[in-house]
């Protein structure tokens, strides 16, 4: 299997991210043009309100826990550790999921006290919350988080990485909701975490496609191919 090149792929992160982050832009428009919650905000608030057992409050909680502290920057390492093939690779790549969280989790907090959207009513908040509400920051730490594992799964290219990618889709998907059910965040500001995770993460992985060494890039993507792509080397 050919490996695609460089440019191409660095050309085709940029434009998811440009593409999210016009996405991005539009949506902020919206939401401080309007200043009151939109109807679907104020919709599916008060679903979330009107259905909570505590069983799923219980479930919530602690899937809302994994999206932020320590757990999204243990799941960024470790997938640098999956992607890198030497203890040198394995090393640079960590740090440099970990770089792009970290410098992600910041860029968030500017945009964030640049919109100052105010969060749902208190009352209505069932787990800790700070800081204004749009973008919310559990649903970009935990998408971006997960945008880094299914990079790296990807990579590496291991079989059932289909199904891998899918669970780690749905974790880094259900943080972001139960920010909504928990009550608060609004929905919208869920979405505006997605996009603003996939914008950041196309432009980091652009930057590394056109400016990492060559044979750090060459070495990380070796595998993408996995045992079909060696075997059609060797042949």
């Amino acid at each position: 299997m050919r490996l695609p090149r460089r440019g191409d792929t660095a050309d085709l992160a940029g434009g998811v991210g440009l593409g999210a982050w016009a996405a991005f832009a539009v949506l902020a428009l919206v939401v401080v043009g309007d200043g009151a919650p939109l109807s679907v905000d104020s919709t599916l608030l008060s679903w979330s309100v009107g259905h909570r057992p505590e069983v799923a409050v219980a479930v919530a909680r602690g899937l809302t826990a994994t999206g932020t502290g320590a757990f999204p920057y243990l799941f960024v390492v470790v997938a640098g550790l999956v992607v890198g093939r030497t203890a040198r690779q394995r090393v640079v790549a960590a740090a440099l999921c970990v770089a792009c969280l970290a410098a992600g989790q910041m860029a968030r907090y500017g945009v964030l006290e640049l919109i100052a959207r105010p969060r749902p009513p208190r009352e209505d908040w069932l787990t800790h919350a700070s800081r204004w509400s749009f973008p919310s920051g559990h649903a970009t730490t935990s998408a971006l988080a997960a945008g880094l594992v299914i990079v790296a799964i990807a990579v590496r290219a291991p079989r059932g990485r289909t199904a891998i990618c899918l669970v780690v889709g749905c974790w880094g998907a259900l943080v972001g909701l139960t920010r909504v059910y928990l009550g608060v965040h609004w929905f919208t500001d869920v979405i505006g975490g997605w996009l603003f995770a996939v914008g950041w993460l196309g432009v980091c992985l652009c930057a590394a496609a056109r400016w990492l060494p060559a044979r750090l890039v060459t070495g990380l993507t070796a595998a993408a191919g996995g045992p079909a792509h060696e075997r059609s080397h060797s042949a």
